[in-house]
């Protein structure tokens, strides 16, 4: 749908997709340097940037860092990362931790999307994903603290997250909101981590409106 407006491009990460899996330590800012390089390449000056969880991680310091090249930001299903984030509950953490990978797929089933939803289920990650990868990733999420540049980031923001999100509790959305100057919340009642699939009809043109001012 975003692409029926707006010239769009979507990354895979490093570590995901079709993009190249080092084996050396990852983080979010890199990640966001990565975008910088893509926009480069692809002779993007200033975009619009909507990254949802570890996208929105990584959205928080492409604003603040490379804040010339985002024009409207909105973070969905995120977190500000170190000590002031709302964390997942150790109950939470076991529920994917499990050792049958069938259960943890429940498991990360039922974080991402309610019991009424019947598919598709195209945001549970990427099943070719390196094992050292997965990791790599999981020490960038942890890492993760982008709270004292927030208020350094100029962009129109929106803050998007589901009143029912315990992967990414939804208390994290308020405090992004209070950090970045001038910056917009909207709860999509109902929803869990994965709004932004199982809510299209809400979510999605919520943010394009936001995005065409």
């Amino acid at each position: 749908m975003f692409a029926t407006r707006f010239t769009t491009i979507v990354t895979d990460h490093r570590g995901t997709g079709s993009s190249d899996k080092p084996e050396s330590p990852y983080s979010t800012e890199l990640f966001a340097s990565d975008c910088v390089a893509i926009l480069d390449d692809a002779g993007v000056g200033e975009a619009h940037v909507y990254g949802t969880s570890m996208g929105g991680r990584i959205a928080q310091w492409l604003a603040a860092s490379h804040g010339d090249r985002v024009d409207r930001l909105v973070l969905g299903c995120t977190s500000p990362g170190g000590p002031h984030a709302i964390e997942r509950s150790a109950e939470v953490r076991r529920s994917l931790a499990q050792a049958d990978p069938m259960k943890a797929r429940r498991a990360l089933e039922d974080l991402m999307y309610t019991p009424a939803y019947k598919g598709p289920f195209s945001t549970l990650g990427d099943p070719a994903m390196p094992p050292y990868a997965r990791k790599l990733h999981l020490f960038a999420s942890a890492e993760h603290d982008a709270w004292d540049v927030l208020p350094s980031i100029t962009a129109p923001t929106l803050v998007v997250h589901g009143t029912d999100d315990i992967f990414n509790p939804t208390a994290n959305a308020p405090l992004i909101t209070s950090r970045i100057p001038g910056a917009r919340m909207h709860l999509v009642e109902g929803a869990r981590h994965g709004y932004f699939e199982e809510f299209r009809d809400t979510a999605t043109p919520l943010v394009m409106d936001f995005l065409s001012p």
